[in-house]
């Protein structure tokens, strides 16, 4: 059989056959890659009568007899319906505000310009379309903090508080945002607070989400919304002091043990709650009435994953529970969440808690003088056995897990595990599960980081469970999407990020720059040539620039070839590679040592001390036209831990690391205080020589 026709069906089905890793290499999926794919994306092509078939299948799904659900558009612009009307076709147009406009489309079928950002309702005959027209660009950096703005980037799981049970909560992180801006912070970018699964503690990663549309509830600090009174009595009848005492005290975060002691107490708490009297009950209510669908469909979610086990006893996924219940909609569904409304409605107090907690430390951020205030973390996927994807089954792709091909970040690719949006089913449910993903993760935020921001383009899929260099890019509808996050963006005025590191297609950037989307610039990264990093004065004006990520080594870590050991440790790099390793590693830190002292105005080839080496960096990144600097706290700390060691479960302690300290005073040692001044007037100096 000629391939000539399964490239044909790939292209249709949206895969890029060829593609340009990230060393500059021309690259070709493979057939059998290309037919695994494709049956996991529902299109059978093994044989010459199954392509055709399967083209057909595509022919169908894209002709349209009318307008769908939502048509994307850009504010002063025309909108093209020719695809879908004649042309002077009569129209009726209800913008968002209440205004009513009637007229007909011109004779090329075009809608003539709309000047109101927002969602209006398009009618055109029988046909009814919602217009979501956007702004040109997200509000950059510059309109709402000014120039030089500076902030900090924190693991919320990581930080402490006296009393806080051995996990970081919203109320530590209030104290975090009033600390900071003590300094002159404008930000604070948090790790994603996703929702997680109350039945599968040992799975902690934040970026492997049973939801994105809900939060990661064992991060919710009850005392703050309840009061201190009630926590105590609940801590005192569950006899859980002396537990909570213990994992407070620990150095490295015990997940399934604090999940344990965390629910029984806010399953105590919600028993107390739901006793009647209680004045908060008015704003629970409110709350979940307004969460609307998508909060009971994750409760009941959460209920059914608890009650639906194995005959061995074990939480199982959602495609192996009885088939009445797989489907959200579903009579039985119903029934059960009328039958165990108390285990409905527990989940749904918990997100309250935690909703209500990242509200008042957004609050408190902003009125401690951030002018953004939080930044929340945008996963790029949702685990396929999670709510999201029960939820929103039609939207998703179900058959293939997401990753990375090699590249700089990773030489052997990753399969991160997690499903994503189906680029079709997206557009033929008016791209309603996007939307709200978007105003979820903006709801008690002042900006959006968005993890391989790639992803609103294309994302590299596999089948589950296959090797990374088993998959292909599949293309998405990348404008509609764009113009969504602008729009977005624009409703709730807030900065959007985008981590663009790893296999960058060619015209990302600047689409995302022409969007008001800021990429993200690493020290580390920022090299022409191994050794050679660029002069902070050349760095980009498009992108954040910081020192490191969660995902690669502390400046102080990388300094002391710390992360080499532990390469070496975890069986990525052998013992006999050690010494070339670190000789590779002694080229690099000169460079780098170069460009650090060129940028202080203290050339020379004397290697810095490590902790000298922290505080330059931190100028230096301080020094680039960036329009945002983000700190992290490891480095301003000068800690050598990294936070996660991607491809590595067992034997490196992923996103399990503490802060050495109470939030409301770990910036204040004479260390860490003195760069983050440094930090502050270096951003001083770049927004006065903006000026001149």
């Amino acid at each position: 059989m000629s391939d000539e026709r399964l490239i044909r069906l790939a292209e249709a089905a949206g895969l890029s056959i060829d593609w340009v890793d990230a060393d500059g290499r021309d690259q070709r999926v493979q057939p059998d890659v290309l037919r695994a794919i494709l049956a996991g994306l529902g299109l059978a092509a093994e044989t010459r009568a199954e392509i055709d078939a399967s083209l057909e299948k595509l022919h169908m799904n894209n002709r349209r007899a009318s307008l769908p659900p939502l048509l994307t558009g850009d504010q002063h612009a025309a909108l093209d319906l020719s695809s879908y009307v004649r042309p002077a076709a009569a129209f009726a147009l209800q913008l968002e505000n209440g205004e009513r406009r009637d007229g007909v489309l011109d004779d090329q079928a075009c809608l003539p310009p709309i000047e109101i950002p927002g969602y209006h309702r398009l009618e055109i005959g029988d046909s009814r379309v919602t217009l979501a027209i956007a702004p040109p660009a997200c509000p950059s950096v510059t309109e709402i903090a000014g120039d030089g703005a500076w902030g900090l980037a924190v693991q919320l799981y990581s930080l402490r508080r006296p009393g806080d049970g051995g996990l970081g909560d919203t109320l530590a992180l209030e104290a975090m945002a009033r600390s900071a801006a003590a300094y002159g912070a404008d930000a604070l970018g948090i790790s994603p607070v996703h929702a997680m699964f109350s039945e599968h503690p040992n799975q902690y990663s934040p970026y492997s989400p049973s939801s994105r549309l809900f939060y990661n509830v064992l991060h919710s600090a009850p005392g703050s919304i309840l009061g201190d009174y009630p926590l105590r009595q609940a801590i005192e009848r569950c006899g859980l002091s002396d537990e909570l005492q213990r994992l407070e005290q620990l150095e490295l975060i015990d997940w399934p043990a604090v999940a344990e002691a965390r629910q029984r107490l806010l399953r105590t708490l919600f028993h107390d709650f739901n006793s009647g009297g209680n004045a908060q009950q008015q704003d629970f209510e409110s709350f979940r009435k307004a969460a609307g669908e998508a909060l009971e469909n994750h409760c009941r979610f959460e209920a059914l994953h608890a009650a639906l086990r194995s005959p061995e006893g074990r939480p199982q996924h959602w495609r192996d529970w009885p088939l009445q219940y797989r489907d959200p909609q579903s009579a039985a569904v119903q029934r059960f969440a009328e039958e165990n409304a108390d285990a409905v409605g527990f989940h749904a107090f918990c997100q309250w808690l935690m909703a209500r907690g990242l509200e008042r430390a957004q609050v408190a951020a902003r009125s401690s003088g951030m002018r953004i205030g939080l930044i929340s973390d945008l996963a790029v996927g949702a685990d396929g056995g999670g709510s999201q994807t029960w939820s929103r089954q039609d939207e998703v792709l179900a058959a293939l897990a997401v990753g990375a091909p090699p590249d700089i970040l990773n030489r052997d690719g990753q399969n991160w595990g997690i499903s994503a949006f189906s680029p079709w089913g997206l557009k033929d449910h008016g791209y309603r599960a996007f939307i709200e993903m978007l105003r979820a993760n903006l709801a008690h935020a002042g900006g959006m980081r968005i993890d391989h921001v790639m992803g609103l383009m294309r994302l590299w899929v596999m089948p589950s469970g296959a090797r990374p260099d088993q998959g292909a890019y599949l293309n998405y509808p990348f404008d509609d999407l764009l113009r969504l996050l602008a729009l977005e963006a624009w409703r709730h005025s807030a900065v959007i990020l985008g981590e663009d590191l790893g296999t960058v297609p060619e015209g990302l950037r600047d689409k995302l720059a022409a969007r008001g989307v800021l990429g993200m610039r690493v020290l580390l990264f920022e090299r022409d040539g191994a050794a050679n990093f660029l002069p902070a004065a050349h760095w980009s004006r498009h992108a954040l620039a910081t020192t490191t990520t969660h995902d690669i080594p502390t400046v102080s870590g990388w300094w002391q070839g710390h992360d080499i050991d532990w390469r070496i440790r975890v069986g990525q790099v052998t013992e006999q590679a050690r010494a070339e390793q670190f000789e590779e590693r002694e080229r690099e830190r000169a460079g780098l040592n170069r460009a650090l002292r060129e940028t202080s105005g203290e050339p020379g080839d004397a290697p810095l001390a490590p902790a000298a080496a922290v505080d330059a960096s931190i100028r230096f990144i301080g020094q680039t036209p960036a329009p945002l600097v983000l700190l992290p706290v490891e480095d301003a700390l000068g800690l050598d831990e990294q936070t996660n060691m991607p491809g590595i479960v067992e034997k490196h302690p992923n996103w399990r690391r503490r802060y050495p300290g109470d939030s409301a005073t770990l910036l204040d040692s004479p260390v860490c205080s003195q760069r983050l001044k440094c930090l502050a007037e270096a951003r001083r100096t770049t927004r006065g020589a903006a000026h001149r």
